[in-house]
């Protein structure tokens, strides 16, 4: 497969992913954590798809479209080792909805990652809460879902807080 029908194949899993999670949480109160901000994309279409949420980004630097960038007070700036822990005394038990887009393609460097946002999202996430990740988080409240139907596994990774 050439690396843009990858590309297409990874938007397309991500676009499903993202609708069938906030549909999921829809009657989970609470807000929603964009892990990762990049060009903004993700972001911008959660926007869309939850006008009446708060989304709240964490992002190291920002490097996004400007209209893609949340305003001061919805944005994490700074290393997520940081400034996700940072949030739990805001946010604990109270996240309805978490997107972590996160993955670099370096296997050693997304195992710590994927450690690290794990051992945060039990704590963050309200009871029912789901988590849309495209590395694999895995936490101990976790339970895994099944994916969109034409996401195949691996590519996306879907769980709910019990």
């Amino acid at each position: 497969m050439s690396r843009l029908d990858s590309f297409i194949r990874r938007l397309e899993a991500q676009r499903a992913c993202l609708a069938h999670g906030v549909a999921l949480a829809a009657t989970v109160p609470g807000p929603i954590f964009e892990l990762g901000l990049g060009n903004g994309r993700t972001y911008d279409h959660l926007r869309e798809l939850c006008p009446d949420r708060e989304i709240f980004v964490f992002e190291r630097r920002v490097a996004a479209h400007p209209e893609c960038v949340p305003d001061q007070d919805h944005l994490f700036l700074g290393s997520l080792d940081e400034t996700l822990p940072a949030a739990l005394g805001r946010f604990a038990g109270q996240v309805a909805l978490v997107h972590s887009d996160l993955g670099s393609g370096n296997p050693s460097v997304d195992r710590a990652v994927s450690a690290m946002v794990a051992a945060h999202l039990g704590r963050l996430l309200a009871a029912g809460g789901v988590v849309m990740a495209d590395l694999d988080v895995t936490f101990p409240e976790a339970e895994r879902l099944a994916l969109p139907d034409g996401v195949p596994p691996g590519r996306y990774f879907l769980y709910r807080k019990n």
